[in-house]
């Protein structure tokens, strides 16, 4: 499903540079006419005596006519997030929501509330709410409208209020799931399938991100050692009169490479890792899709087991039987065209994160090797001089 087929048959026609083709990618993939756009922006710090955390900006501008004004701004912290991505599962249980950035990062990456820490949720965040309001159906939701638009006090007065009919049918869905013991009976091989995808996806989008945060590790490590590494022989060149100049050229096409370095590390975790990781999130919450499809599946089964064993009360047992038979019936089709549009997103998503590491890359290791060789050029030529100026009576 992720082949590259149609990359692979190049025509000679066809542009062949990497950035020709990210081009040409991000054309194709051009997104309809928004008419909701979404900046999370200027993170602020808020310590009180209980606690310490980070609010953000968020700025929404929009020509819908069901909002009062054409732009908002309000400032919301990560619990209203999280708040949001709640309601928006218990409101539509069988669609793919977005994920959030995990509460807390993983141990040895950044410290807690520093600038790359709050930067790194700033972007995640800012990604989240745009995939919500990119998605046909999550866009729509009141629960949003309000997170965009309410005050602070208004949101918190919001929260407060019960649970409404489509928060009590997905606890309702909850309850059933704890009865229904084994798999589902009757589930269409088109789930099944689904299921066995997620379960090869999962295993190997974690392993790529194990993989990039290794590398990453690993090049830092490089990165830091080699900044130690050209100042010696600077100090070198200090104690050489002879080599001087030589020792002073290694260090500086050394702090070429540690600048080249730095920049292809900042590529890696701006382009890749935050993908990678995504998508890691991503399969969590398929999987958690997949299987609330199965629980109202299974809610269905379990009736008509019932409706088989009963002999009386088949009138009443009928009539909710119809009813989950149409629930089942919106989750599949609500589930397969999410299905459809997160596999597309996913390809698009993972194509240009590896052509743009490709690209970083080559450009990395051109530009390492330019500069020792133009330091290799040098040498040879200042080898000829001194060699002509020995042949001279």
């Amino acid at each position: 499903d992720t082949s590259l087929a149609e990359v692979n048959s190049f025509s000679p026609s066809m542009p062949i540079s990497p950035s020709s083709m990210i081009n040409q990618y991000k054309f194709e993939d051009e997104p309809e006419l928004r008419d909701l756009f979404i900046t999370v922006d200027d993170p602020e710090s808020h310590i009180t005596a209980i606690e310490t955390f980070i609010t953000y900006r968020v700025v929404t501008k929009t020509s819908r006519g069901e909002f009062d004004s054409s732009e908002y701004e309000v400032r919301r912290r990560y619990q209203d997030f999280l708040w949001l991505k709640s309601k928006l599962e218990e409101a539509h249980p069988t669609l793919i929501v977005p994920p959030l950035p995990e509460k807390f990062i993983m141990k040895g990456m950044v410290e807690r509330f520093s600038d790359e820490f709050i930067e790194t949720r700033r972007k995640a965040l800012h990604k989240f709410l745009n995939r919500i309001a990119d998605h046909p159906t999550l866009t729509f939701n009141e629960d949003f409208k309000i997170f965009l638009t309410a005050q602070a006090w208004e949101l918190s007065s919001h929260k407060k209020q019960g649970p409404g009919l489509l928060s009590r049918m997905g606890q309702t869905v909850r309850a059933v799931t704890s009865s229904v013991r084994g798999g589902v009976k009757n589930r269409p091989e088109m789930f099944t399938e689904m299921n066995h995808y997620m379960e090869t996806f999962s295993q190997k989008i974690n392993v790529l991100d194990k993989i990039a945060h290794r590398i990453y590790k690993e090049e830092r490590e490089y990165f830091n050692e080699m900044k130690e590494y050209g100042p010696i022989y600077t100090l070198w060149s200090a104690s050489e009169e002879d080599i001087a100049d030589s020792l002073k050229g290694v260090a500086s096409c050394i702090d070429k490479c540690c600048k080249a370095t730095e920049k292809w590390m900042a590529g890696l975790s701006e382009n890749l890792l935050p993908i990678l990781h995504e998508y890691v999130l991503y399969s969590e919450i398929l999987m958690g899709v997949l299987k609330r499809r199965d629980q109202i599946q299974g809610e269905l089964d379990s009736k008509v087991g019932a409706l088989a064993n009963k002999k009386t009360e088949k009138d009443m047992f009928s009539e909710e039987i119809g009813k989950l038979e149409d629930k089942v019936e919106c989750a599949n089709n609500a589930l397969k065209a999410d299905w459809d549009r997160w596999k597309q997103n996913m390809q698009c998503d993972m194509r240009s994160a590896f052509t743009n590491v490709a690209e970083n890359n080559l450009h990395y290791y051109e530009e390492c090797l330019a500069t020792w060789e133009s330091f290799l050029a040098s040498q040879t030529v200042d080898l000829h001089v001194e060699e002509d100026s020995e042949d001279r009576p």
